[in-house]
């Protein structure tokens, strides 16, 4: 599911899977894949973990996934690492690991149908700009580059909303903290992340704005 999610967007994914059982679904799904053990520290350079963006470490066990993090952390110090816990317990082990984010399917599953009792609106929009089952309306993060044109520009002076008919909800700054609602005098700065909601195609024209190209 992680892996049809990510071949969406326009993102390379390597798979390292040591079930042969699940060779041939990988082929039929066309994912590149490498067979074996993902805490193999070969395997992880095979598929390219020293130029990763990120990884998601997902084994059968959370012990698995302690070593996976130690090794893959230890090859990429920049790497941005989401981890599946099991037990709840192990959530704190997963962080100490290297993990930069930790995620109970559990949990995510229980917060999940709570919120579609309590905000059941809210929870479809979410839903359909998350999960991209609409094209009318996305919701997308978008990193701005140094290169930028507008770098140092206000956003009422950027033009987004009419240029692209998008409605931006967030600004997350370098620090990682996050900025919503951000007013119009709020100024565009290289290494911040834009959150907008809008569709695909005016999405991917904005992208091409505020994270240029070299």
């Amino acid at each position: 599911m992680v892996c049809q999610r990510i071949s969406k967007q326009p993102i390379d994914v390597v798979v390292i899977e040591q079930n042969p059982e699940l060779i041939p679904v990988m082929d039929a799904d066309e994912v590149l894949y490498i067979p074996g053990d993902a805490a193999d520290e070969e395997n992880l350079l095979k598929g390219g973990i020293c130029r990763a963006k990120g990884l998601i470490a997902a084994l059968a066990s959370d012990v698995q996934n302690v070593f996976l993090i130690l090794t893959a952390r230890q090859l990429n110090p920049d790497l941005n690492i989401i981890a599946r816990a099991d037990q709840e317990e192990s959530k704190t082990k997963l962080i100490a690991a290297g993990a930069d984010t930790e995620e109970s399917p559990y949990d995510v599953g229980a917060h999940s149908m709570a919120q579609r009792i309590l905000r059941p609106t809210v929870t479809s929009f979410l839903n359909l700009a998350l999960v991209h089952k609409r094209t009318d309306i996305q919701m997308e993060e978008i990193p701005v580059g140094r290169k930028s044109s507008l770098v140092n520009v206000m956003l009422k002076d950027s033009n987004i909303r009419q240029n692209y008919n998008l409605i931006l909800i967030a600004i997350k700054q370098a620090d990682g903290q996050m900025r919503f609602k951000p007013s119009f005098e709020t100024i565009i700065k290289a290494g911040e992340t834009v959150v907008a909601v809008g569709e695909l195609e005016n999405l991917r024209k904005l992208e091409t704005v505020l994270n240029p190209e070299d």
